[in-house]
């Protein structure tokens, strides 16, 4: 029987250089990417919850990708900027299989969002008679609910067999946070076929995914080809800017998990993009995409008159306030917000 002393109490998370002039670096992209997806997402929360305009099920769903985007980050974000701050690496073994869990929890999750909202744009565009009925709130909510229950029925299957093998050193993980195919390399045991099932598990969620996304604005694309109006442009531009989202998060996810863990060397810097990238993309992509969340936001309703002060022009006033020594001027921040969004 393995002796418990051996076992391994925490690890050491290298990070993404050994340099010792880029840790600043590191610290400031991390630093404002973090609050660029916190801030952005929040103020499409904000504009969603509080914008009776925005109460379809496209916005509804817009809003949960924004909350899992936020989760998303915030696995790993801290963590990382504490250790670029402090030099302190070290993560204990508890700390580490948890971060593990929420980071596949939440992740897997929003790759089920991204599905199913590809479907809602498939049914408002290729079944609009039907759209209401078929995407009514409470289906909206079972469908939520059912990308939850897959994202942690998926990381529960993912952390379990983690914990079933043995760690008895060395410690050292090459990445700023633990995930599946760093970890395992750690393992004092053959790991091949825990590999591969980890590889079935994790790369055929985010494949499956992928195609399914693919085939639905397939099918999006043949609807509207034929029949080329405004609204189907528009309707075709909205799927062009989801299709942007997708590709940043499922095609780093598919080159990482769709393989064992050994065969291939995993480039930390891949784990940027759909970690950091994607979820700091998102509210650019989905709000710079949407007039009605831009309206919303601005309070804009005819041209020439002066937008209302909304709560998502009340946040962002806010955000820049406490993100500055000296008191700001209101139009300044207005106008600045202003040129942001329609210029």
């Amino acid at each position: 029987m393995e002796d418990n002393s051996s076992r391994v109490t925490e690890f050491i998370l290298l990070g993404l250089s050994d340099t010792r002039e880029l840790p600043l670096l590191f610290f400031t992209f991390f630093l404002l990417a973090y609050t660029m997806v916190l801030l952005g997402n929040l103020l499409i929360i904000v504009t969603v919850r509080t914008d009776p305009k925005l109460s379809s099920a496209m916005y509804f769903l817009l809003c949960n990708l924004s909350f899992i985007d936020i989760c998303y980050t915030s696995v790993t974000a801290p963590r990382v900027l504490v250790a670029l701050l402090s030099g302190h690496k070290a993560i204990a073994f508890e700390g580490c299989m948890a971060q593990l869990f929420f980071l596949h929890f939440v992740g897997s999750s929003e790759m089920f969002l991204l599905t199913v909202m590809a479907f809602d744009r498939y049914t408002a565009i290729c079944r609009p008679l039907h759209y209401t009925a078929i995407m009514a709130r409470r289906a909206c909510w079972a469908l939520v609910a059912a990308c939850w229950a897959g994202g942690f029925i998926h990381s529960i299957v993912q952390t379990v067999l983690m914990l079933q093998l043995p760690f008895c050193g060395p410690n050292t993980i090459h990445s700023y946070f633990c995930d599946v195919p760093p970890v395992i390399h750690l393992a004092c045991t053959d790991t091949t076929l825990t590999e591969w099932l980890m590889a079935s598990n994790s790369g055929l969620i985010s494949l499956g995914c992928f195609l399914v996304l693919v085939a639905s604005y397939a099918l999006i694309l043949a609807k509207v080809r034929a029949r080329v109006s405004q609204g189907n442009w528009k309707a075709l531009s909205t799927c062009a800017s989801h299709v942007m989202a997708i590709t940043l998060l499922f095609m780093p996810c598919i080159f990482t998990y769709l393989r064992p863990a050994g065969t291939l060397p995993t480039s930390k810097y891949v784990s940027v993009i759909y970690t950091i990238l994607s979820p700091m993309m998102n509210p650019l992509i989905y709000t710079l995409r949407s007039s009605e969340v831009k309206e919303s936001m601005l309070g804009w309703q005819d041209p020439g008159v002066t937008p209302r002060v909304t709560p998502g022009v009340t946040f962002l006033l806010y955000s820049c306030t406490i993100m500055t020594i000296k008191p700001i001027d209101f139009q300044l921040c207005t106008n600045t917000f202003l040129y942001t969004y329609y210029c």
